[in-house]
């Protein structure tokens, strides 16, 4: 979001609105009260005597909550206003204003207050491209002491109810208050704006999420609940202890439950278009945070395997074992306008459930877990081996079935120009993109772990382990760019290398596919200049035909992929270049007061003091939040090792200190302490914090 907007969230229900809090969407600002894909608020402007309020301060107390303090008009210094307004929103089912106005003068006050109400109804699609036209019925009434708006299509049908706590005159545009405020006095009301969603008969595929056992509770008490129930952080350096509590805090912002009957909590992707379920999204964080949070890792692998694919459907790219990519409740999915009921156009997620499962078990124990999805897993298996193969080569690929509306690049690049040659070219389809064979082999050999040890089929577990030493070998043979010595981004339709250098070649040693002889090269291109910026490793490299250093998957800097490279480079045995990595996204997020976003420009550190914002990028974002968890249990080092935490802490150069107190795991809780190369010598004098972690 931009600098003059502001937002709050709770699970799938959010709202973006100026620093005044009033909402004013527009094609080119995209202000409203969401809940499950469905804008249910386009405007919610407050006025005083005719005049809109100008902002003196906003307070982001919580992430459901926030204060705007205000003054009538325009102020300046000849001219001061005796009367402030304060507005608090705060989230549940859906929008609470407290409006209080206080008046400082002498003498009461007479004002007429009016609230400007609207709502579109418009599907997040529809949000996003304006030239997309509703087709159903809108309406408006009121209702005794409600102003009820609403829309209808057939069977399908949304109301936001807006009333007030204290005597309003309604109509169908708002409320008006006429107030009476005594000298030194103050007059209050609390507005809402309550969504109703009915789900229509007959759409057993959707069921609408909510915060489950969460409504109704005190949001401030839930949060500290877990936030207590997470591992404590100490260290030396405080920029790391408050980056660490609010991707805690993001977390804990973005959960949802996907039943309603249910207090579990999967993860929605991010804030403001991605506040759903996206099985990438929500493996990748569960990843991320097994040391920290492993239930959601339990919820997400439970749901998943319960929406897996059983049928061929090409609009929705569904084939049978098939892990989901995203899941929409809005109207354009249940009139199939979009085909994300779900969707299934990821080529990776499945693959990743696999290691999801396999690591959830090593960090819990949760052997029934395991049992009891083991015939979703093994069609997980199948998949790769039999659908994904579109090209008979041995090597997962995507190419759309759904042309209208599917995506064209599959994998987590995703942007139509995420995968090109060196020279800028885009290759034809099927595409086989290197990071694709990297989890498949991850998934075989984990897979052969779970069904020797929870499954009782050995033989099995001796199949899977043969395809994936096969695939290891053909896909060094293949993927390997012997000028240039890295791996190729994709493999093209006709089987040539996509020959530009990026940061897929860091998820390779994440995975462990790569050939440990190739592992040296693929490090010095990770920490060359062409690819790491200072502040991290671009997407793309320097040099390549498409390279933009603010180009969605093209340049930029995104903390997640980092956090899965700077794994990687651990498991290789390179803590130290892991060790620059976790410091460049660490640095970074003191100037984002601990929340990373989405992504950020990929411009060298030498030519800015700061990291340069990515225009639209998320924030925040579950696998962004994420980031700093993996990269604190790199840092230590922390890796399960039967019912023991292997600890081999590698800090940066210059952090001195670090301990992770009550990891939670199949051993009960332990501690884990870690200190950096200076705490071992004599105690440099301290930086300052922007370049703590320069090497």
């Amino acid at each position: 979001m931009s600098e003059n907007q502001n937002g709050i969230l709770d699970g799938t229900t959010f709202m973006v609105c100026n620093q005044s809090g009033d909402i004013v969407a527009s094609p080119d600002v995209h202000h409203g009260l969401f809940a499950h894909d469905t804008r249910l608020l386009s405007k919610w402007v407050l006025t005083i005597n005719g005049e809109r309020l100008s902002s003196l301060s906003v307070d982001d107390i919580h992430y459901f909550e926030n204060r705007f303090y205000l003054v009538p008009g325009h102020q300046n210094v000849y001219v001061n206003s005796t009367l402030a307004v304060r507005r608090r929103h705060s989230l549940d089912t859906g929008l609470r204003e407290e409006l209080t106005i206080i008046n400082s003068d002498r003498r009461p006050v007479d004002l007429s207050l009016r609230v400007e109400v609207d709502a579109d109804f418009a599907d997040l699609f529809e949000v996003k491209d304006a030239a997309i036209r509703k087709k159903g019925r809108y309406y408006r009434r009121v209702d005794e002491e409600r102003l009820v708006l609403g829309y209808e299509r057939e069977r399908f049908r949304r109301e936001t109810i807006v009333s007030a706590s204290t005597p309003a005159a309604l109509d169908e545009s708002g409320l008006t208050f006429e107030v009476h405020v005594e000298a030194d006095g103050r007059w209050s009301t609390t507005l809402s704006a309550v969504p109703d969603l009915p789900m229509p008969r007959g759409l057993h595929r959707l069921t609408i999420p909510g915060r489950a056992a969460r409504t109704g509770r005190d949001k401030q008490r839930d949060l500290l609940e877990w936030l207590d129930q997470t591992p404590r952080l100490e260290s030396d350096w405080e920029p790391l202890r408050s980056t660490y509590r609010q991707s805690l805090i993001d977390l804990a912002a973005l959960r949802f439950s996907p039943f309603l009957a249910e207090d579990k909590s999967v993860l929605a992707a991010g804030l403001p278009w991605f506040m759903s379920l996206f099985g990438r999204d929500s493996i990748f964080t569960s990843l991320q945070a097994l040391p920290f949070a492993p239930s959601l890792a339990a919820t997400t692998l439970r749901v998943l395997a319960l929406r897996q694919g059983s049928r061929v459907d090409d609009f929705r790219e569904e084939e049978p074992g098939r892990i989901l990519h995203e899941m929409r409740y809005g109207e354009l999915s249940i009139f199939e306008d979009t085909p994300h009921t779900p969707y299934f156009g990821s080529a990776d997620a499945t693959a990743l459930f696999l290691v999801l499962l396999d690591e959830y078990e090593r960090w819990s124990g949760d052997a029934d877990l395991v049992r009891s999805v083991e015939q979703e897993a093994r069609a997980a298996i199948d998949w790769i081996d039999d659908y994904a193969d579109l090209t008979g080569s041995g090597y997962i690929s995507y190419q759309r079935r759904n042309t209208k509306n599917g995506l064209e690049n599959q994998c987590w690049k995703d942007s139509w120009d995420g995968i090109s040659y060196h020279d800028g070219r885009l290759p034809k389809f099927p595409r086989a993109t290197c990071e694709l064979q990297g989890y498949a082999y991850d998934a075989k050999m984990r897979t052969a772990r779970l069904a020797r040890t929870f499954w009782n089929d050995p033989a099995y577990a001796d199949q899977l382990e043969r395809e994936a030493a096969d695939l290891k070998h053909r896909f060094n043979r293949d993927f390997w760019v012997a000028d240039g010595e890295y791996m190729a981004i994709a493999l093209d339709g006709d089987g040539r290398q996509v020959d530009s250098l990026s940061s897929n070649i860091g998820h390779l040693l994440w995975s462990g596919i790569v050939d440990e002889s190739k592992a040296p090269a693929l490090v010095r291109h990770l920490m060359s200049p062409a690819l790491f910026s200072g502040w991290g490793i671009r997407t793309l490299a320097e040099g390549e035909g498409r390279y933009n250093p603010i180009g969605y998957h093209v340049g930029t800097v995104w903390p997640f992929d980092n956090s899965f490279i700077a794994w990687g480079l651990r498991r290789y045995g390179y803590a130290d270049e892991a060790a620059r990595v976790a410091a460049g996204i660490l640095d970074a997020a003191v100037f984002y007061h601990g929340r990373l976003p989405e992504a950020f420009a990929g411009f060298n550190r030498s030519e800015t003091r700061y990291p340069v914002n990515y225009p639209t990028a998320c924030s925040p974002q579950a696998w962004s939040a994420g980031a700093a968890l993996l990269l604190l249990r790199t840092m230590l080092g922390l890796q399960p090792l039967g019912d023991d935490l292997v600890i081999r802490p590698a800090l940066p150069e210059n952090l001195d200190f670090v301990a992770l107190l009550d990891i939670p795991g199949r051993w009960g809780h332990l501690d884990a302490y870690g200190r950096g190369p200076s705490a071992t010598g004599r105690r440099q004098q301290r930086p300052e914090p922007q370049q703590l972690f320069v090497s």
